[in-house]
């Protein structure tokens, strides 16, 4: 992924209102981001835990989606998937996120969720930059541009019904 300034993060935001985009927090200092190891950067609010935000390129431009953390899940023992990049968690360390969607639907509170790592460091695990703490975690056996696309497509699956004002 490509460097990004604030300016930037801030205009790509797609299901929340300008000001909620100015008003939300970045994800630290930009400049020590890793950014080539990101296919799309993704963090959680240090202020406001439940809140998380996704910011992604997409047929040329970026998209950023605003999105909002189910509490989380208590059992260390029990194992989950997330929805995006395929890497198996203990099931604290997945999350239920819901974005609203955009247009009417959105004013209307309809919503769109899926399960991601919690972390939203999808883009890590693939690249074995991070490893899970599930005890029963194992990867799939492709390489890595193989799990970047299927996790972009996933992405881009979701972004597509956050896009969708069905109502």
């Amino acid at each position: 992924m490509e460097p990004l300034d604030e300016t930037t993060i801030r205009a790509a935001f797609v299901n929340c209102s300008k000001g909620e985009a100015k008003r939300l927090n970045l994800p630290g200092k930009l400049a020590d981001i890793g950014w080539e190891d990101l296919d799309f950067l993704g963090w959680r609010d240090p202020k406001a835990p439940a809140n998380a935000y996704l910011v992604l390129p997409r047929e040329g431009k970026l998209v950023g989606l605003a999105l909002r953390a189910a509490a989380p899940h208590a059992s260390q023992l029990k194992s989950s998937l997330c929805a995006l990049c395929q890497t198996t968690h203990a099931a604290a360390d997945v999350s239920l996120f819901a974005a609203r969607r955009v247009g009417n639907a959105g004013k209307q509170g309809n919503t769109v969720g899926t399960y991601i790592c919690a972390d939203l460091a999808c883009s890590l695990y693939i690249r074995g930059k991070r490893k899970p703490s599930a005890v029963t975690s194992a990867r799939v056996t492709s390489t890595v541009d193989e799990e970047v696309a299927r996790t972009m497509a996933s992405l881009n699956k979701f972004v597509d019904e956050v896009l969708t004002d069905n109502a």
